[in-house]
């Protein structure tokens, strides 16, 4: 059975990695090559106290992360939030093979910042999806610049400035990392595509069930688990991809259905409420009207 080992301070990581203690408490940037991992890594998951932002190189295994996992054979960038459990089976390398780093931060290094409020934002921390950032060797290199400043302002004697002066590179490197975030989605057109695909064939066989009433209309909630994504990967997906939220997507059918049966069938508009999942006739009315600026009767006559 497997276990989940939680680790509460950035000294706790260091020493179970068989690392020298952090020069500050609340903010480490780790050397991946260095780190031990002990053999029962496999059957445990773990849980952080802290952020987590790892560049890895040479790694070849899968991240289990909220239930979910993908491959960072290829992807090298993920980003873990606190409380999130997570495991990681890999396969054995030497470590001169290893290469990469980890960016330890607490919540406590940012709190009463403006980092604070705005970390919760970056929608990659809460991903347990298959979709790892994957770099260019320009975009890595300026991740890379970021995490030496970042570096050499506390290895030099902290200061007043020295906090914000950090807080400052982290958020830098995190907007980088939503401008990649977003290339990716456009740049990977052909998985991205398929996930539309995937969706499009989904609200189609959704809505032509019979057991719509039964059933009720398909939340997001139930879109994401079916297409084995996240809400909110694929919320950011169909926005820069279609520019609509997934609800959107998800009214979208549903007025094209109640077009069709609105022009080819002789069904009230009550029935095709229900049919259409709704338990209030008056619901589905004003939906209607919102997204045709016609009322279900009006755009009936328009075809008579």
């Amino acid at each position: 059975m497997t276990k989940v080992q939680r680790i509460k301070t950035i000294s706790e990581f260091h020493r179970l990695r068989g690392l020298a203690s952090p020069e500050h408490p609340l903010i480490s940037i780790v050397d991946y090559s260095k780190i031990k991992h002990p053999p029962e890594n496999n059957t445990t998951s773990f849980l952080f106290d802290f952020f987590s932002i790892s560049l890895k190189r040479g790694i070849s295994g899968k991240l289990f992360y909220g239930q979910k996992d993908y491959d960072f054979d290829e992807g090298v960038l993920f980003f873990i939030a606190p409380n999130q459990v997570f495991k990681i089976e890999t396969n054995t390398y030497p470590t001169a093979e290893r290469s990469g780093w980890m960016l330890l931060i607490h919540p406590d290094f940012i709190w009463n910042t403006s980092l604070a409020k705005t970390i919760k934002q970056y929608e990659y921390f809460g991903y347990s999806v298959n979709e790892a950032l994957f770099l260019s060797e320009k975009e890595e290199a300026t991740i890379n610049t970021i995490i030496q400043n970042i570096q050499e302002e506390y290895h030099s004697n902290i200061d007043n400035f020295s906090q914000q002066i950090i807080i400052s590179q982290i958020e830098t490197l995190l907007n980088y990392a939503e401008r990649f975030y977003h290339r990716q989605f456009i740049t990977r057109k052909k998985a991205n595509h398929e996930i539309l695909e995937r969706l499009e064939d989904l609200l189609t066989d959704y809505f032509n069930n019979e057991n719509l009433l039964q059933k009720g209309l398909p939340t997001v909630q139930f879109i994401s688990e079916k297409l084995n994504i996240s809400s909110n990967y694929l919320r950011g997906l169909l926005k820069t991809l279609t520019g609509k939220s997934t609800q959107q997507h998800i009214h979208d059918k549903l007025i094209d259905k109640a077009k069709d049966k609105l022009s080819t069938t002789s069904l009230s508009v009550s029935e095709i409420a229900y049919e259409l999942g709704f338990e209030h006739p008056q619901s589905f009315s004003k939906l209607f009207k919102t997204k045709t600026a016609l009322s279900p009767l009006a755009f009936r006559q328009s075809f008579n």
